[in-house]
């Protein structure tokens, strides 16, 4: 039986409506201090990255409009013991193509551009060289991955390869001109608007498109346009790092049966001629404004990028399940139309997971193109799902 003084505290917490903890009613225990989402976040990553050996992964989860947490684990190099840190830059490859597209609709909304016209008016000096075909290919055709250009397996031109496109003369955006040159005088792939074909030289020729409608290189519109406003201020273009330092994330590729870090330099990532089809690098919280932008603005919210029609780019504009950039898979966990892409340069890999209706993002990166970097970032995007997306009031 309680003593009164025991009683009278008793009959306090009840009135304060605490619930008192422990085996005795004079004995309360404080509750169990809660991991801050960034631990938790890292708990995840590292303990994937473990499990399949990557050297170093990086994530951010966005919800209701905010990021929740962001955090890296692991190397930067394979046999070095420097750390990553959240905010080292990572390669975010093919999930470029939807800035470019961003890009595209920012210069459409400035009446810059249109996406029904076509690469005759687009690319005008080029017309007479074109295969009759691209004539009236449209720019929406391109980003839609119907355009009829070759796909992502031939992505050089007839005659080169990956260094004979790293040595086209000029600068990046003389480079991109020759690039489109070439490939826009061969025949189609396909018959143009017929079939889908992922395609990276579709997105190079939308990249020459918005260059030729400006007058600048599609690098500094990426900046104008989408770094600058929203403070991607680390984000930038090719491989990560000085060459010599391990200042940066260095990227890895199986050679000889060996994960092997490869040093950075301007022909470890792709040729600058394709750059709107993969080139970007970014801090996982650099990538992460660039999607909660996407996010915000599927809800209605305002951005700070000069877009007001995001259903054009999250729309599949010709059936299917491609959109302007994205991929739009139906998924339960998604509540309905999820928005998706994934990236890698072949030493890289990177992933990206939108769930509008739900609020809801997740980005992984990771420094390898080993076979195991697509199953550990999925593996961690189904792990933020399930810790910050089904159990996403857990105080």
């Amino acid at each position: 039986m309680p003593t009164p003084r025991c009683l009278r505290i008793w009959l306090l917490v009840l009135a304060a409506g605490w619930m008192p903890f422990g085996t005795g009613l004079c004995r309360a225990s404080a509750p169990a201090e809660t991991a801050s989402p960034e631990a938790e976040l890292a708990s995840i990553l590292e303990r994937v990255r473990a499990t399949h050996d990557v050297p170093a992964l990086a994530a951010a989860v966005i919800v209701g409009g905010d990021v929740k947490a962001a955090a890296a684990v692991g190397v930067r190099k394979r046999g070095d013991a420097t750390a990553v840190t959240v905010d080292d830059r990572f390669h975010l490859g093919s999930c470029t193509k939807a800035m470019t597209a961003t890009l595209v609709q920012v210069l459409v909304e400035r009446k810059q551009l249109r996406w029904d016209m076509t690469l005759a008016e687009a690319l005008p000096d080029l017309a007479s060289r074109m295969h009759p075909a691209y004539r009236k290919v449209t720019l929406l055709q391109c980003a839609a991955h119907r355009s009829g250009m070759p796909g992502a397996n031939e992505t050089w031109p007839t005659g080169m390869d990956f260094l004979g496109v790293h040595r086209l003369p000029g600068s990046p955006r003389a480079q991109r001109l020759a690039y489109a040159t070439k490939i826009l005088a061969q025949e189609p792939a396909v018959e143009p608007g017929t079939t889908f074909l992922y395609s990276n030289a579709g997105y190079a020729v939308l990249g020459a498109a918005c260059e030729e409608a400006t007058d600048t290189p599609w690098e500094d519109l990426m900046r104008t346009h989408l770094f600058r406003p929203l403070k991607m201020d680390r984000a930038g273009f090719g491989a990560m790092g000085s060459p010599g330092a391990v200042d940066q994330p260095w990227q890895h590729k199986v050679l000889g049966g060996k994960p092997t870090p490869l040093e950075p330099g301007p022909l470890i990532d792709n040729p600058p001629a394709i750059g709107p089809a993969g080139t970007v690098h970014a801090p996982i919280r650099d990538w992460a404004a660039f999607v909660e932008a996407h996010l915000d603005g599927a809800r209605g919210r305002p951005t700070p990028l000069a877009v007001t029609d995001w259903k054009r780019l999250h729309t599949p504009p010709f059936g299917g399940t491609y959109a302007l950039g994205w991929g739009t898979p139906e998924r339960g966990w998604a509540g309905g139309t999820a928005l998706t892409h994934a990236g890698s340069n072949g030493m890289n890999y990177a992933v990206v997971w939108l769930a509008p209706t739900r609020d809801f993002a997740v980005v992984v990166c990771t420094n390898t193109g080993a076979d195991a970097a697509p199953k550990a970032c999925d593996d961690v995007a189904a792990a933020t799902i399930r810790r910050f997306l089904d159990r996403k009031e857990t105080p």
